[in-house]
Formats: C-alpha cells, structure tokens, sequence
C-alpha cells in the first residue's frame, strides 16, 4: 500500500471517529517510510488528540513549526541522546532528510549522542551495537553455562533418587 492511499485510509478513519485504528495506521507508515515528514507530522496529529504531548513532540521533532511544549516534553521523556535517537527512529543518514531544518535536527541529534557516547554514533547503528555485542555475547555465555550447570545437577539428584528408590523398593 503507498503512503497517499495508507493517509487516505487514515483521514477516513479519523472521520468515523477510529482515533487508534488511524494511529495504529500511521504508526506502521512511519515504520515503513521514516522519512516521510508528512506521516510523522501526522502521526503527531493523532497524539494531540490524545493529549500527549510527549508523543507528539517526538513525531513532530523534525519539523519546521514544532511546538516547542510538545518538543520539551519528549526530550524531558527521553533526555539521553541515545534514547532520543531510538526514539526518533531515523533510519539513514540526516542527508536524506527531505527539509533543511530535519537535516540540522538530525545532525545536532546525533553529535549530542556521539558526546554522551563519546565515541561516534551513526544513525545506522548496527556498527554500534556491533562494538556492545561482544560484551554482551560474554554474558550471554556465561548465562548459558549457569544454566548447563543447574541443569546437571538436577539431573545427578534425579538419579540419585531413583537409584534410591529402587533399593528401597527391593
């Protein structure tokens, strides 16, 4: 489904009166196509007829008339970078941002995660987790090992008690 039909669909339910059906919509819109300002903007939309402005900040971040309210409350609900970023859910490079001011908004995003990082974040982060997933492969070992340990000695009491119980029952 293209993003004019999907947006068609959603002012039809905003019409009826299907607040969630028409979020749940541009939701999955702004998943499928994180550039498009015009699903985000209204996705924001939608979140101010719930009254949270939060959201509506968040989906309204990277445009040109936010309202700054909204915009202090999402970055209050997400105050690290990091946080933010995954918040924003930008996938790309900021240069393929189609406006000016979501470039800059993109840009000044990422080098406020790169300090708090102290290292440089990408918008794709795979390289990023990359660096973690060592550590985090480590723990996830040792976890398993944990387990495999518990689990053998289950399995010696187990045997134990049938072995005991089969010199009683004789």
């Amino acid at each position: 489904m293209t993003v004019e039909t999907t947006l068609v669909k959603v002012d039809a339910d905003l019409r009826a009166g299907r607040i969630p059906v028409a979020r749940q919509r541009l939701r999955g819109l702004v998943a499928s196509y994180p550039t498009d300002l015009t699903a985000r903007r209204r996705l924001a939309d939608v979140y101010r007829l719930y009254g949270e402005p939060a959201e509506a900040g968040r989906w309204a971040y990277l445009d040109a008339d936010r309202d700054p309210g909204e915009t202090a409350a999402f970055e209050a609900r997400h105050s690290d970078p990091l946080d933010r970023m995954t918040a924003v859910a930008w996938r790309g490079p900021e240069e393929s941002a189609p406006t000016d001011t979501a470039r800059a908004r993109l840009a000044e995003l990422r080098e406020a995660a790169s300090v708090q990082a102290g290292r440089p974040i990408h918008w794709n982060h795979e390289r990023d987790r990359a660096e973690h997933t060592d550590q985090d492969d480590s723990a996830g070992k040792l976890f398993c090992a944990g387990l495999a340990l518990a689990g053998l000695a289950l399995l010696g009491f187990a045997v134990l008690g049938v072995v005991t119980f089969v010199r009683w029952w004789l």
